[in-house]
Parts: C-alpha cells; structure tokens; sequence
C-alpha cells in the first residue's frame, strides 16, 4: 500500500485530523469526541449506532492520498477497510492480472466503503487509484474483525456480497433457454443491458447535459410528434450533429452513435419508448435529469464546471463508444443490419485470435449471422454435457471454464507432438520446458527403437526427422551455440544416412537430401566460428555503424568499456554473455584491484542501477547514454555521470532539413529492417520467460527497442534544441512527413516513435508552436496520434496490421507486452503438465513477427542520408529536456 501523508494539504491542520493520527492507545476522550463530531456528517455512518461510531473512532487511522496514489492492487491480500471522506477514488479490474491493463469499471465517491476483503483473506478484486486528492478512514484487519463480529447487522449494508445483505429470492444461474429468448428477446435484454450505472457515467451525464443547455439549450426542450408532447427531450441527429462539432477525438458519426449507446446501455439517456438501440435518426431521447417534471436546470457554476470536464468526458466516451456500437449492432436481427454494419463487425472479426485461420470470405459470412450475448455473473452454465448443441462461441472477452465429465487423457510429450500438427508450437517454446539436452536424447530414443522391421516404427521415425528438421531450421545460428545439438545433428544424420526405408519416403526425399547440405553448412560454420569469434565494440566507431548490422551471437565477444570514480576508464575484452561477476573479474584484473568492486549502470540523470553478479549480458542494460562503471562501495555516493553522456548542445537540423524527407524515412526503414532481420525468434520467447534463466543473449532484440527510444528521443532532443519558433514549426511538420513516409514504407516501429516523441511533455506543452503548425499538419498529426489510442486492446493499430502486407516492421513494444500478458496471465505447467495452450499463444505471437519478415526489403543507397540516420545524437535525460522546453516557451501566468 501507497499512503501520502500531506501536511501542506488545507485541512491536515484541523483538530479530528491531529486526533486520529494519535495511537489508539494515546487518544482521550475529547479526542474520541472530535473524531466522533466529523464521522457523523459521513453519508456511510448515518445509520450507524452511536457505540459502533465510538469504537470506529477509537481504532481508526487518517489516511490522505494525493491524485494518482494507488492504494492497493487487484491480487495483493487486504490488510485494512476504507472508508472515504472526501475526494473519489477510481476501481480498475484487469482481466489478465496485469496491473498495465486494467479497466476502469467505477469510481468511489464520498460516503463509499471498500475492502472487505480482509474478513476471509482473499485476494483484492481489483486495483484502488486514487482520482483526486481524497481523505480516508482507514481500521486495520484485527479491529476490524472484531467490530464487524459485534455490529453485524448493522455494517452489513456497507458491504458488498457475500457478507452484505443480499436481495431474498431465488436466482437462476442457468442462461434462459433459446426458446424463452426467443419469445420475449425485448425483456430478456431489458434486463441483461440496464444496470445501476458508475458514478464516471453519471458524472459523463451531467457533463453532456449541462454543456449542451450551456452551448446549445434549443436542443433540450418540449416536442410534438403525432399530435403527442414529449417533455424535455433531445432528437439523435441534433445529438451527433452537435458531439461532432465539440472535439477531434470524435472521428465520424458511426462513432458518435457509440458514445450515445455507452449513456442509453448505463441507462443516464434514455429512448421516449425505451428503444435499446441509439439511432441516428429524428427520434427522441431525455437525459436521466430531466426525467422529473420539475428537472432543475444549471447553474453559472455547473455550467462552467462542465466546459472545464467536457473535454476529458467526450475522450472517456471515444475509448469504450466503439464496443458499445459493436454490442448495439450484434442486437440487432441478421436481417436489419446495413451494410455499413457489417463491415464494421468484419473489422472486429479481422484482428480475433481465434479465426486468424479462416478466409476473408467466411468472415463475411459470419458478420452476417453472429449474434451478442452478456453474461455479467460468474458461474453461469452456457450448456451441460450431453446437451444437443444449438450455437457456435467467440469469446470476446472475459473466459470459460470447460468441465469434462468421465474422461482421462494422457501422453508423452513428445508423442502429442509428433500426433498433432503443432510441430511449430513445440519447436519454438520446447527450450521453456525441454531443453536441448532432453530433447536430443528423446529424439534419438525413438530412431534406436528394436521393432525397426515394423511400419509403426518406421513412422515414427518419419515424425522425429519431420520435427528435428523443422527445429534445426528454426535454431539457426544458436545451435552453434549447443555442442548437443550438434553431436545430436550428427548422430541423426548417421542414422538417416543408414536407413533407406527414410530415403525411399517420397513426402521427404528432398528434405533428406537437402538436409545434406545443411548439416555440412552448420559443421563448417561451427568450425570456423570457433576459431574466430566476432568481436563487437560497445559503442562503435562511425565506419562500424555505417557497416551492415549482423546478427550478435552468444559466443562472440564484446569489447567493454568500463569507467572508474575519477572518470578513467579501462577497455575488457568479454564474451556476449559475461556476467556481471565476470566482468567485474576482468576490470580488477585489469586495474590490479583487490578491492570488491560493485558493477554500476549509471544513466544520464545520475541515477545509479547496481547490477547484480549473476546478471547476464551486463551491457544490455544500458540506456541511451548510459554507462557502466566500476567502484568500491565506499565510492558509490560520489559518482558522477560523464560530461558526455549529457548529449549534444546544439540540434542537428541544419544537416537534415535539406534531406528529403522520404528518403530520411527509407533509410530509417532500412536501418530498422536490419536491426529487426538481426532478431531471432528466440529472443522473444527467452526476453519473456528471462533470459537469466536460460543464460541466452537477448542482444539483437534489446539493440531493437533501444532503437525505438533514440528515434523517440531524436525528436525529443531536435524540437527542444531548437531555439526559434518558425523552425520549430518547420521541425513539426518535417517530423509529420518521415512519420507518414514510415508508414508507407510500413515501417510502424519508428512511425509510432516518432509521434510518441511528440507526444512528450517537453514537446507537447510547447502551445506557441503547436499553434503555428498549419491546420493539414494538425490533421495528419491527429490520425497518426489516434493510431497509439490504447483501448480496445490497441484495436485501430491491429486493424492497420490486418490490412498490410510484408515486409512490415511491426511496433516491437506491442509484441512484447502481448506476450508478456500471455506469460504472466498463465501457468507454464498445470498439475504438473505442460501448459501447451500458453505455448500455442506465444507461438502466435512469434509467428506474428515471422509474418513480417516474410517477404525481403528493397535497398538503395543515399549515402549522406544514410550516415545520417545511423548516427543519432540523443538527450535521454527527461529532467534536462523539460528545462529546455520551458527555456523556450515559459509557463504563462
């Protein structure tokens, strides 16, 4: 738990404050009484009874949160109840456990109660972030108990179920029949869309009514159709006409229709008939507000409040808009949906894991006949074993669990490998639960096997060679790297060589014999790479960065450097994979040190990172500017980072404005392309599971992200070193055209680079500039920023992916965290058992990046560009571009 106590805040000076700060032990009873005093004007203590009220008072802590604290997070076991006393908090669920990924699904308001967790222990339900500056009470898990045993009845209604008072009656968790859907689907979806809506949507409410009666108060007013009066209502057309004309972030009406469902699903907007669909048509809808006949209109100050909020409301509505639209069209019959809706649900179905492996034409198909449904209870039964099927599933989101009565499966792994097309599932991820030194000798066991005269055999045989070659081509250049790989390829080769029955398998012949030549290609490289290693420089020369990038392998060896205090520096020679002791080692050695030297990343901004001694690969850790230095403990506190590492002073725009700009953006594609051929698949999977663990260099694809960042600070460092603001506007737009040319060349690595770096503080807070910056610009800016909106699992960047075609370089970011959210929303085994469905999930991902590769990249060669592009200078210190950023353009005011 995060707690900030702020004594500066404007009430922390107040008596009950001082008082509930006090141990339990040290309070009096004039304290009791102050405390008591300020908790009976909380809404949540209303009904409580006085001795209760005293004993809350007597064990109580004040806790204050500034904006943006979290509290506690889902999964973290509880050790206090909260009960809030100013301010709100927002409730954020994840789905895949990943604090990263959660959702906000309500906001805590003044008077709420939560945590109540800690009288069984379980697992926090979801993450607590603080949404403004709020104020607590918080009771400890023991008092707690205790109150909660003796006031039973009393505190129940704070609490949610299963300790709270629940509604008597029966329910059923069995979904309705199809037959009971059917014949009344108007009630049934009556009852599974409306639900008490969040106080984020109630507060959205408000906002959008108080705005529209501030801007356009025509719209909201009594109306006659056919001869009947309806009161205080809003036409749909009028309504979408008018959210377009409030922001950007709107993009078409299709997508003002979504954001009106999110309020008519919440129930805070209503159909006069209660329709459950919005439209875009002349049909009338009432805010929640004016439901009432005496609907209280805005005041000054609640209109002024709601154009400060509109803003961040209508960008709130923009993210989830989209799935609500999809929801509504999903209602609707097969036979109403338009065209329009079908394409859009074809679009949704284009970037589902689950039928990547289907035609486009058969998606078509399904857009036309798939249909919603909602199950909001956990525990519900979709149907029972030996029921006669009805309906075909997609699971959007949430999951299932399958209950299988009656049967038993089990094999051996590699037997479901070999009966099961998966051979590139296994391929891929067998290093996380078989290494080589397993999988070699199971693979020869079965060509050793004593029924060599029976077909089975035989077969058998015919699947190991099938899986080995397959896995050989896969491991490439690491199984240099494995002397059992190769004896192993070498004892098979053997066995191939010797048994004709292989040679006569016609599916395989060519394999076979051009497995011939593969086999003598990896021994001859084998050979000559270990009598000549490559020797890498950890910060190359400009002939070296010029030089074609290729592949770092995991027995080559890297040249260190590595500084003392006083800013000397000595020059190791190590392998790739040196760990931290062993690089110490050699630097004492070096140095002719007996002390005990600590390994330091120390970065720009002086912060200092001690790596430890079993860390792998040390130099990978390294930032932008980032160097490694050496020193006793007793030297720690006074190292300083390099005069160097700062970055450059001045901006390099003279040199690239007379550059085309297309030209910048294909050799930045080109250097990129490098980089991301120079990947090999490993690494992700070794980068996900840790690649400590397994003691392989993850090299190539650490040099790959850092390239996203010093594009990313390229932009940052150019803008802020430029002093005036004419060029700083023409830096903006030369910024927009690379970017666009990125991502013609589908180079979406440095595209998002790029306008991430315009998104940083220090460059986005530059108002003068922006304003400068042509109106075309701000549009093409706006697209390119509304491909980076995160919600719906990064849905606009995925579709762009859907559509293009290789070479691609792919947002490497993105790929990591999906399978970092597979890894860690998963167990690697279960029972015991390897968990190949998470194996079958980080195959895809990998198979994604292989997709991108899958066709080659044209070169031509503008030499000075070229250099250019290479060779870019960065600040990487975020504290440092801020102060240039103001030094332009000062806060006003």
């Amino acid at each position: 738990m995060v707690a900030v106590h702020a004594s500066a805040h404007s009430v922390a000076s107040s008596e009950w404050i001082i008082c509930l700060d006090k141990r339990p032990a040290e309070r009096s009873g004039e304290d009791v009484d102050i405390i008591l005093a300020r908790l009976r004007g909380v809404k949540a203590f209303e009904k409580f009874h006085p001795n209760l009220l005293q004993q809350i008072c007597m064990c109580g802590f004040y806790e204050c949160l500034e904006k943006g604290i979290t509290l506690y997070r889902q999964g973290d076991i509880g050790t206090s109840w909260y009960a809030v006393l100013s301010g709100s908090l927002d409730v954020k669920v994840s789905e895949t456990a990943n604090h990263q990924d959660a959702v906000t699904i309500c906001t805590l308001g003044v008077g709420t109660a939560f945590g109540e967790s800690i009288l069984d222990n379980t697992p926090r339900h979801a993450t607590i972030v603080s949404r403004e500056n709020s104020e607590l009470l918080r009771i400890e898990q023991r008092e707690f108990k205790t109150l909660w045993e003796k006031y039973r009845q009393c505190m129940a209604g704070l609490l949610a179920p299963p300790y709270g008072v629940m509604d008597s009656g029966a329910t059923n968790d069995r979904m309705p029949d199809k037959e009971n859907l059917n014949s009344d689907p108007l009630n049934f979806m009556s009852k599974n869309l409306y639900k008490v809506p969040s106080e984020q949507i109630l507060r959205a409410e408000k906002v959008l009514r108080n705005a529209v009666l501030a801007r356009a108060p025509h719209m909201i007013r009594d109306r006659k159709y056919h001869l009947k009066t309806y009161r205080q209502c809003c036409v749909g057309t009028e309504l979408v006409d008018w959210l377009l004309q409030q922001s950007s972030c709107v993009h078409s009406r299709a997508h003002a229709v979504g954001m009106w469902q999110v309020l008519l699903e919440e129930g805070v907007l209503n159909h006069v008939d209660h329709e459950l669909n919005f439209q875009d048509k002349y049909l009338f809808y009432r805010f929640l507000d004016d439901e009432e006949e005496d609907a209280v209109l805005p005041s000054d100050d609640e209109k002024r409040e709601a154009e400060e909020e509109l803003q961040e409301t209508l960008l709130f509505l923009s993210q989830i808009g989209p799935d609500a639209h999809m929801r509504m069209i999903l209602r609707k019959p097969p036979g109403q949906r338009t065209a329009e809706d079908l394409e859009i649900i074809y679009d949704e179905l284009l970037h589902i894991k689950a039928l990547s492996h289907l035609s486009n034409t058969v998606k078509r198909e399904l857009a036309g006949v798939l249909i919603f449904e909602s199950h909001a209870k956990a525990g519900t039964v979709l149907f029972n074993q030996g029921e006669e099927g009805t309906s075909w599933y997609i699971i959007q989101k949430g999951s299932v669990n399958v209950v299988i009565y009656g049967k038993v499966m089990s094999c051996h792994v590699i037997s479901q490998v070999m009966k099961y097309p998966a051979l590139d599932d296994f391929a891929l991820m067998h290093c996380v639960f078989m290494p080589n030194s397993q999988l070699c000798p199971a693979l020869l066991a079965s060509q050793g096997s004593e029924q060599e005269r029976l077909d089975y055999s035989v077969a058998s045989k015919r699947r190991v060679l099938s899986l080995a070659l397959r896995w050989a081509a896969l491991q490439g250049h690491h199984l240099l790297e494995d002397d059992t790989a190769l004896s192993f390829l070498e004892e098979l080769h053997g066995f191939v060589s010797n048994d004709a029955r292989l040679y006569l398998w016609s599916k395989w012949d060519w394999i076979v014999k051009k497995n011939d030549k593969c086999f003598a290609m990896f021994i001859c490289i084998w050979f000559l790479c270990s009598q000549h290693k490559v020797l890498l420089r950890q910060f190359s020369s400009g002939e070296e960065r010029l030089a074609k990038k290729q592949p770092i392998r995991s027995f080559d060896d890297i040249l260190l450097k590595v500084y003392c205090s006083d800013h000397t520096y000595t020059t190791i020679r190590v392998p790739v994979l040196a760990t931290g002791r062993e690089v110490t080692a050699a630097v004492a050695d070096k140095l002719g040190s007996t002390e005990e030297l600590l390994l330091i990343n120390l970065s720009a901004s002086g912060e200092k990172q001690i790596l430890k001694p079993n860390d792998v690969s040390v130099f990978q850790s390294l930032g932008e500017n980032g160097r490694l230095f050496a020193c006793s403990r007793e030297q720690l506190d006074s190292l300083n980072p390099l005069p160097e590492q700062e970055g450059p002073s001045t901006g390099s725009m003279s040199s690239f404005e007379l550059m085309s700009s297309k030209d910048l953006a294909f050799q930045m594609t080109q250097y990129d392309w490098e980089l991301f051929s120079c990947v090999h698949e490993y690494e992700l999977v070794f980068h996900t599971f840790g690649r400590q663990a397994y003691r392989r260099s993850t090299a190539n694809l650490e040099l790959f992200l850092k390239r996203f960042n010093q594009v990313q600070l390229w932009v940052v460092t150019e803008v802020c070193l430029c002093g005036t603001l004419s060029k700083r506007v023409q830096l903006l737009k030369k910024f927009i055209k690379i970017a666009a040319h990125c991502r013609e060349f589908k180079n979406l690595n440095s595209f998002f680079a790029i306008i991430m770096g315009m998104c940083n503080p220090a460059v986005s807070r530059l108002s003068q500039t922006w304003e400068k910056l042509p109106s075309k610009f701000k549009k093409f800016y706006g697209e390119f920023e509304s491909l980076l909106d995160p919600s719906r699992n990064h849905r606009a960047y995925r579709l762009t992916m859907a559509k293009m075609e290789p070479p691609i370089i792919p947002f490497m970011p993105l790929l990591i965290k999906d399978m970092t959210f597979t890894h860690e929303g998963n167990k690697t085994f279960i029972d015991g058992l390897v968990n190949f469905e998470k194996m079958r999930l980080i195959a895809n991902t990998v198979r994604a990046m292989r997709h991108c590769r899958s066709q080659p990249f044209c070169d031509k060669n503008p030499q000075e560009v070229r250099n250019y592009v290479r060779q870019l200078n960065v600040i990487d210190n975020q504290r440092t571009l801020s102060q240039l950023s103001f030094r332009l353009e000062p806060r006003r005011g």
